[in-house]
């Protein structure tokens, strides 16, 4: 998943709407003062640029999930990629360039004319005396531009940091404790920051171009899997991808680049595969209507958790299903008509949607049916001077700007993010031994450089800037399917997810250019929380009984 309005994976974090939003801010900083994204040693006042990366630093610890005590052993490192295959293949273990590749080293006195690479951070948990053949897992958060910390401190790994749910808690200190539903007890486990984004770091000539978008951003995540599978000997082990928020997309790419490398299984965790049905995109994208129609029922989960429906459900999940029936129905026929809607419809249209929503039937007629996340979360609670969250429409805050169309902040964003913050930082060079003197970086938004390719080229398909339309990586999730045919895929998400609503994942999933025998490869996992569904204690259990299950049930290729 997005952070701080962006997605989270921010968590974590789609919406390019957003993330846009905050690299624009950003760009609004002078740039003369560009810094290269190498480890920053404080010698007294000045800071200084070392060419060495930090070292790898190796820790043991414990963690109880089940009753049962697990043993592990921590590598909190890195692994540099080159921003090429050519260019990674002439690259050691260590970033240094192997003797004899043929091609001429970089010139040491002008590192910003080398090659472009990526110093990516990693922390490693292997459960000690294991057998051979472990399952591993690789995680990961979204953004774009989103460091991992979400799920690491939050999810599958041995400790996570401790929020109140739906509430914006005091602030420090926080509580970490053992994480009861770690992941370990199924599979090692690797969280991964991407490049520009925690412990992370690009390097050289046009680093950013090299790194900063859909296909740049997958192969670099490609060459790292290889590397650690050949660093650690894994490359015999069931292998599973997690990502979240726009992880999912990256999941989808990055499948399709790991040639020769079955996986076993992906999770996918707030998905967003097609741009085009972004709850916060189609304002800027009219004729594409289907996403007003896909966020439908997470407007009505929304509106059925705070008790705004002007008749309240007896039960959440029943109602739902009646609202995707015509959300997909009469509601997406009434917007295929555009201004050909008879007016009579469009207000028995709207009457309906005021049923579903809680809206004001008169709002909705001026809005001509389409409501926007944005536009949504500002209005829902409109009367209670309360702006309803994003990335968990649980959450809710006061307004910023009671006149504004739109929410101005996300409150679920801004309830949590100090205290993961704070928590990874503290975790990180207590328990790990790492990070000393180098900045954790929750995301790249704030460089003045962030910016994100969208342009994408699928298996077969186009050169990228061949490309028409929204970014679309399903073809990809489909040829990996098509390739790999005995592969598992688990979509998850919450029911109360305005970044990534929980249909348009359903949607996307139905809609695979796949056979339809393989949709029996599809497991759907929806549950009463939001974009970041491990915040809810609840069902972070209940989403690694089922992760766990998962797992189990594919690591002998079954």
């Amino acid at each position: 998943m997005l952070r701080k309005l962006v997605w989270k994976g921010v968590s974590c974090g789609v919406l390019m709407a957003v993330a846009f939003a905050m690299a624009a801010a950003a760009q609004e900083k002078k740039d003369s003062d560009k810094k290269k994204d190498q480890k920053l040693v404080v010698t007294g006042t000045p800071v200084v640029e070392a060419a060495e990366p930090p070292a790898d630093s190796t820790t043991e610890g414990s963690v109880t999930v089940g009753g049962e005590k697990i043993a592990y052993r921590a590598v909190a490192g890195t692994l540099t990629v080159g921003s090429t295959d050519s260019q990674d293949a002439t690259l050691g273990m260590d970033g240094k360039m192997l003797p004899d590749t043929g091609e001429k080293a970089p010139d040491p006195e002008k590192p910003e004319e080398a090659p472009a690479t990526a110093r990516m951070f990693y922390v490693a948990y292997f459960k000690k005396d294991a057998p051979t053949g472990r399952p591993v897992t690789f995680l990961y958060n979204g953004g774009p531009g989103s460091a991992t910390m979400w799920l690491h401190m939050g999810s599958f790994g041995p400790k996570r940091v401790v929020t109140t749910d739906a509430q914006h808690d005091e602030g420090a200190p926080y509580k970490i404790v053992n994480n009861d539903y770690s992941l370990l007890d199924v599979s090692d486990v690797v969280f991964i920051d991407a490049p520009g984004t925690g412990f992370s770091r690009i390097m050289g000539k046009d680093k950013e171009k090299e790194f900063w978008g859909v296909d740049q951003d997958a192969h670099a995540f490609d060459r790292f899997i290889r590397r650690f599978l050949t660093k650690f000997n894994r490359w015999n082990s069931p292998k599973y991808l997690l990502g979240e928020s726009y992880g999912t997309p990256r999941s989808a790419v990055l499948s399709a680049d790991l040639q020769n490398v079955d996986l076993n299984g992906i999770i996918l965790l707030s998905q967003i595969l097609s741009f085009d049905n972004s709850i916060d995109g189609p304002k800027w994208n009219p004729g594409v209507d289907q996403a007003y129609a896909l966020g439908l029922p997470t407007f009505a989960a929304s509106a059925f958790y705070h008790h705004k429906l002007p008749t309240q459900p007896a039960a959440l999940e029943p109602f739902l299903a009646e609202v995707e029936q015509y959300a997909l129905g009469d509601y997406m026929s009434a917007l295929l008509k555009g201004s050909e809607l008879p007016e009579a419809t469009k207000q028995a249209v709207a009457e309906k949607l005021h049923q579903y929503t809680g809206l004001p039937v008169a709002y909705l007629v001026r809005a001509n049916l389409r409501v926007s996340g944005a536009a949504f979360s500002k209005q829902l609670q409109l009367d209670d001077e309360t702006t309803t969250g994003r990335l968990d429409t649980r959450y809710k805050g006061p307004d910023i700007d009671p006149l504004s169309s739109d929410a101005e902040y996300d409150p679920q964003s801004n309830a949590i993010s100090s205290a993961y913050t704070a928590a990874l930082n503290q975790y990180m060079r207590t328990d790990l031994k790492y990070g000393e003197n180098q900045t954790y970086k929750p995301g790249a938004y704030a460089d003045a450089d962030f910016s994100w390719d969208l342009r994408h080229q699928p298996p077969g398909g186009p050169p990228a800037n061949q490309q028409e339309g929204g970014t679309n990586v399903m073809p990809d999730l489909a040829f990996t399917m098509k390739s790999n045919p005995k592969m598992k895929v688990m979509l998850a998400g919450g029911y109360y997810d305005l970044a990534t609503p929980y249909f348009e994942g359903k949607f996307e999933m139905h809609h695979l250019q796949i056979p339809q025998k393989l949709q029996a490869n599809i497991s759907y996992h929806y549950y009463q929380s939001g974009h970041m569904v491990y915040v809810n204690e609840d069902v972070l259990k209940q989403f690694h009984s089922d992760v766990a299950a998962f797992i189990r049930g594919t690591e002998d290729g079954k």
